[in-house]
């Protein structure tokens, strides 16, 4: 008797072990995709999925909005400019603002999906991830009349569940290749432009905030006070600056 309960707890251990690799296989295979969180690896292993476009293009993208304290600037400065730009907005923050988002929309800017709230989508699971991302596309395409053709998660970090849910919903991720790091309480429109220009060229793709809903309170007014610096700055390289509709990405396994 005393063996056959050794033998059985034995095996209990075994089938225990064995159960615990799978489960911390199947968590290290759903989040191998947020390797791509790191710039240099994505844009050289996935230039696509990185943003990287067109040889005389560089896009211009927004995330966290829209918000009606920051967002409306943005648009004026923008049509100074004679800017179009992607803005990924966050579904929660739509639904709050359904005019914003259709004045967005008319005024030419391509809308796009960043889930429906800011939590990173690793912490979720593909039934969640998928929601979040389905309510988002829904809402923009039901509010403006046009379904949304890209997908950013919060913090640039990707899953296996969000890309099996994007090509579910006929989404492409697209993260980036510059960023101004204009979510800090210390953000200056000159410090974000000197924090993208190394990495600003052809076929870039620029990463701004026009809400500070998870950023420092203010924080959006350093990226707009750099935009028409940026605009110059592209305009003087001859480079087009505009939507990610525009900027002729290829499309990636």
């Amino acid at each position: 008797m005393r063996r056959q309960e050794a033998r059985r707890g034995r095996a209990g251990t075994g089938l225990a072990t064995v159960g615990g690799g799978l489960v911390a296989a199947s968590a290290l295979l759903y989040g191998l995709p947020s390797l791509a969180t790191f710039r240099g690896l994505r844009t050289a292993v996935a230039p696509a999925l990185a943003g990287v476009g067109r040889a005389d293009h560089v896009a211009l993208t927004f995330d966290d909005g829209p918000d009606p304290a920051s967002t409306p600037s943005f648009l004026e400065v923008l049509d100074e400019l004679d800017v179009r730009a992607t803005f990924f907005v966050l579904g929660g923050m739509a639904q709050r603002s359904p005019g914003l988002v259709r004045e967005m929309a008319a005024a030419g800017h391509e809308l796009a999906v960043h889930g429906w709230d800011h939590r990173p989508m690793l912490l979720r699971g593909p039934m969640s991830t998928y929601d979040q991302l389905a309510r988002t596309r829904d809402l923009l395409a039901e509010t403006t009349g046009r379904a949304p053709r890209y997908v950013r998660p919060p913090h640039g970090v990707l899953s296996s569940g969000v890309l099996a849910a994007s090509h579910r919903l006929g989404l492409t991720p697209v993260l980036w290749t510059a960023w101004g790091r204009d979510w800090t309480a210390t953000a200056t429109a000159s410090n974000v432009l000197a924090t993208i220009e190394p990495d600003l060229r052809g076929g870039a793709t620029v990463l701004l905030h026009d809400s500070d809903c998870t950023s420092a309170p203010g924080a959006w007014r350093s990226a707009l006070g750099a935009l028409p610096e940026l605009a110059a700055r592209c305009d003087d390289a001859g480079l087009q600056l505009g939507p990610l509709a525009e900027h002729g990405l290829r499309p990636y396994a």
